[in-house]
């Protein structure tokens, strides 16, 4: 009887000492960038490695958004998490030099009329042509006859490819031999939760605001 006592005491001692096999749980974050915004997914892919954080990129109701520039209504918590510069960048052979407001607004409401330089835009929804509206049209329409480019990385292209091109351009997006002509201003890069963040969301923000 005391031969089995301590065999059985034995066995409890070496389950008990057997390491416990921990599963971690990785939690996802969806998340929506702008294209403006899209250089800040960098860092908040960086930040998501060091939390052990899946990112998932949707639009469908996102737990975070990126964008540049204030929405025009605000409804949900915002955090600045950088700043970003609005600048009309041309190429490096278009005869336009460096503008002043007025001038920069007469180019993009008017267009050249020498007819030198080709005029390009976002869509009106877009954040930087909001941004840009706001610090530089000031009320005023873009002309009808200015092209139309989809996201900064093609607005970039157009400008590097195209001598006559003069556009609006986030300097983070800035590339090649292109011209700064005009500086819009500053505006802030806004990360938007759809509630008060939690846990995963909130230690992201901070870590973005670092």
């Amino acid at each position: 009887m005391k031969q089995v006592s301590i065999f059985l005491l034995s066995s409890f001692l070496l389950i008990s000492c057997a390491p416990a096999t921990q599963t971690s749980q990785t939690e996802i974050v969806t998340v929506y960038a702008t294209s403006a915004a899209q250089p800040w997914l960098t860092e908040l892919y960086a930040c998501a490695d060091d939390s052990s954080v899946t990112i998932n990129l949707t639009a469908d109701e996102p737990d975070i958004t990126l964008r540049v520039g204030e929405p025009g209504i605000i409804v949900s918590p915002i955090y600045q998490i950088d700043e970003e510069e609005i600048l009309i960048v041309t190429n490096r052979e278009s005869p336009v030099q460096n503008l002043t407001l007025t001038e920069a607004q007469d180019l993009f409401a008017l267009g050249d009329p020498t007819g030198l330089a080709q005029v390009w835009v976002y869509s009106s929804d877009a954040d930087v042509q909001i941004m840009f509206d706001q610090l530089v049209m000031k009320g005023r329409s873009v002309t009808s006859l200015a092209g139309l480019a989809t996201n900064p990385q093609q607005m970039s292209d157009l400008l590097n490819a195209e001598k006559d091109a003069v556009g609006i351009l986030p300097k983070h997006w800035k590339a090649g031999t292109v011209r700064e002509v005009f500086s819009a201003g500053i505006v802030p890069v806004l990360a938007i939760t759809k509630e008060e963040p939690q846990e995963a969301v909130k230690e992201l923000i901070s870590c973005l605001q670092k």
